[in-house]
């Protein structure tokens, strides 16, 4: 984890690479609100016409674009581009190491702070977003609503992990990458451990870029 400083820019390193003009990198959202002394984060389901994770529950966010100058920029932009949120109202605090996923795609946590809940009002991109709801942040450290189940890859056994939250008499189910993201990020926000065994890919731990 490290602290996010606006000020601070990156120097640019000169190369004739078509690779490093797209990096093969994506950047998420996790936008943190308080409610009636709860921490609560901001989710999405994503819309069932996608190509791809379709209907599925995700954190704001997406693809790095070449005007994109840092993550940091990625995630508020597409959370903008979904859901309305303006970039203004978020407070970013810290960026996490990424997240590596199939293709060796890097996924880039942004943590950031919506200190004015009441100045957000969400409009949704229907192409992409079918509707946002609001999840109590500690539940990813609490064995309850959840399950899990033993997978294999490559020769590693790992843990696939399920949240079950339910609004309104319905329920979504938040899993896979995104489930693991808030693990590790809840953990980092309140300085425990969960209360589980959270044994993640090793793949998804490894940092194949330098930040």
């Amino acid at each position: 984890m490290r602290e996010y400083d606006p000020k601070k820019k990156k120097k640019k390193k000169k190369s004739n690479s078509k690779q490093s003009q797209t990096p093969n990198r994506a950047a998420v959202l996790i936008c943190l609100f308080e409610e009636a002394d709860d921490v609560y984060v901001i989710l999405t389901k994503r819309a069932s016409n996608m190509s791809s994770f379709s209907g599925q529950v995700s954190l704001p966010g997406g693809r790095r674009d070449e005007g994109d100058r840092d993550d940091v920029r990625t995630a508020l932009r597409e959370a903008e581009e979904e859901i309305g949120l303006d970039p203004a109202l978020v407070d970013v605090v810290t960026v996490l190491e990424p997240f590596v996923i199939k293709g060796y795609v890097s996924v880039v946590p942004v943590v950031g702070i919506l200190w004015n809940k009441q100045a957000f009002n969400p409009v949704l991109n229907a192409k992409e977003v079918e509707l946002i709801f609001y999840a109590p942040f500690d539940m990813f450290l609490k064995d309850e609503n959840r399950r899990q189940e033993e997978r294999e890859h490559e020769g590693e056994t790992f843990l696939c992990h399920y949240f079950d939250h339910q609004i309104n008499n319905k329920v979504y189910v938040i899993w896979a990458l995104t489930a693991a993201i808030l693990i590790t990020a809840a953990s980092l926000f309140y300085q425990q451990p969960p209360n589980f065994q959270p044994r993640l890919p090793q793949l998804w731990n490894k940092n194949h870029s330098r930040l």
